[in-house]
């Protein structure tokens, strides 16, 4: 019996990467409403939410370049995706170290 390769489908990515939006979307949402409800209490969540962007960029930036095989134009969009992932990333850690620093 030969093995196929199962090619990946668009719709399926597509539908992975809406689920990705959906739940980090609802994330950062809870995130920012308890940060600032109570934000003596739940100061961490401040780099969180940073972070939870910087994924959300990062999936995007794969997304663009996995899916950009001659298009310039899906290629820089999805570079800026990920340099803007970094500064996120990097965002975040500066927080992170920042609060530490103060507690």
């Amino acid at each position: 019996m030969a093995l196929r390769e199962k090619k990946k489908n668009p719709r399926n990515t597509a539908v992975m990467l809406d689920l990705i939006h959906i739940v980090v979307g609802i994330l950062v949402v809870a995130c920012v409403v308890m940060a600032f409800l109570f934000p003596e209490k739940n100061r961490f969540l401040f780099p969180v939410v940073f972070w939870l962007a910087a994924f959300l960029n990062s999936v995007n930036a794969w997304n663009r370049l996995a899916h950009s095989s001659r298009d310039k134009k899906k290629k820089a969009s999805g570079l800026a995706f990920g340099l803007v992932a970094v500064a996120l990333l990097v965002t975040g850690i500066l927080s992170a170290v920042s609060m530490w620093r103060v507690t």
